[in-house]
């Protein structure tokens, strides 16, 4: 049985997130949160919140073992990005793009 769960408008960019992701995609739920643990990511920590979130709502919800979890399916989409302004040279402004990106992790005891 399939459970997901998702984290919004995280603020970390998702070409960095995704780079966290590909390495605990297909590892059971306890060997991705230790090597999630040790990364010196930011974002390995939003993504370990996420996947011990999955783990909650599979373990509570639908009555399945810890054990025999693995992530099925990670990925990261793009979220709002948020506009700001740096004042420039001769008066004028460019533009700063602070993006934010959806996590979500779906996590399986089916092979």
């Amino acid at each position: 049985m399939d459970v997901k769960a998702t984290a919004k408008t995280v603020r970390h960019t998702p070409r960095k997130v995704r780079l966290v992701l590909n390495l605990v995609r297909g590892k059971s739920v306890d060997e991705a949160l230790a090597i999630l643990k040790f990364m010196p990511n930011h974002a390995a920590t939003d993504v370990a919140k996420v996947v011990k979130s999955a783990a909650a709502n599979a373990e509570h919800n639908n009555s399945l073992n810890r054990e025999d979890l693995y992530i099925k399916a990670c990925y990261a989409d793009e979220g709002i990005t948020l506009k700001r302004f740096m004042p420039r040279a001769k008066g004028s402004a460019s533009r700063i793009l602070k993006r934010t990106s959806h996590i979500t992790v779906v996590v399986s005891d089916e092979k």
